[in-house]
């Protein structure tokens, strides 16, 4: 197994204090190599994983984040499902005063897909 294949296996989401909890302000995180494969036909997908939150008391740390997603690869998750965990996960790790998760997919068999999720 690889360095990076091996980091990835052992990936947890981190958190880091907030250095400014008293004021709100936007994170944005762009992730536009995302891929996991489709459960029905064993294809890759590809997407734009957007990461948008007001933080409270915590920011997620970027590395960690960054090899939390690269997991999702080989993993057979529909686009829904993919979407919606990240949510959930960062969610319960960060506790944000907002948050919205949008997947953006890429076209396949002409079909595009956006899933947006937020509280």
């Amino acid at each position: 197994m690889k360095y990076g294949q091996k980091k990835i296996t052992k990936v947890r989401l981190e958190k880091w204090p907030n250095p400014h909890p008293e004021r709100d302000y936007n994170i944005e995180i762009s992730f536009p190599e995302f891929t996991c494969v489709c459960p029905r036909s064993g294809y890759p997908d590809f997407a734009i994983i957007k990461v948008t939150y007001i933080p409270d008391k915590y920011i997620v740390e970027l590395k960690s984040l960054k090899l939390y997603l690269n997991k999702f690869r080989n993993e057979p998750v529909s686009h829904e499902a993919a979407t919606n965990k990240i949510f959930i996960d960062l969610k319960k790790l960060l506790k944000p005063r907002f948050l919205e998760v949008t997947g953006d997919f890429n076209p396949r068999g002409n079909v595009k897909t956006v899933i947006r999720v937020a509280m």
